[in-house]
């Protein structure tokens, strides 16, 4: 982010980036639980389940790569630590249960992470809207994403 851009931001860059790398965290956490689950969800209908979770697990992982680039055109580093992950995100890992059969206990799990992850870019949208515009349409983007999420999991509940 040039000189100018900074300048006109309207924002606390270096609060930004730590609520930015808060997110980041959020999402590789994400990532790792609905990739797990999808290699290891079992039962019935399975192979529909865990191709739910593997296309969520690649938008996730997704996410985190687009925050980790704006976080460095913003001129900071995401966590480099796996270890700390879950010490730096906004919500604790999502989890994954024993019974990988369980399938409203899968939903449960991915509806309450994907309803803290809009919460999370809700304020970040707040925060940004009239003044960091790319940040502004990253973390809208990327909340469009999470709702579309939370609505497949609860379309799934439906049935």
């Amino acid at each position: 982010m040039g000189k100018k851009s900074r300048e006109v931001a309207g924002v606390d860059l270096k609060d930004l980036i730590k609520d930015l790398d808060r997110a980041y965290c959020d999402e590789w956490l994400a990532f790792y639980a609905y990739w797990y689950m999808s290699q290891s969800v079992e039962g019935r209908g399975y192979e529909d389940m865990s191709e739910f979770l593997g296309k969520i697990a690649k938008d996730e992982l997704e996410h985190a790569q687009e925050l980790a680039e704006r976080i460095i055109e913003l001129g900071g580093l995401p966590t480099n630590k796996p270890s700390s992950l879950d010490k730096g995100s906004n919500a604790a890992y999502p989890g994954v249960m024993t019974n990988l059969s369980d399938y409203k206990e899968i939903i449960k799990i991915v509806m309450d992470a994907e309803g803290g992850a809009i919460e999370v870019y809700n304020k970040l949208a707040k925060k940004t809207f009239g003044k960091d515009h790319d940040t502004y349409q990253l973390v809208t983007h990327i909340m469009g994403e999470e709702i579309t999420h939370e609505e497949m999991f609860e379309n799934l509940l439906e049935k």
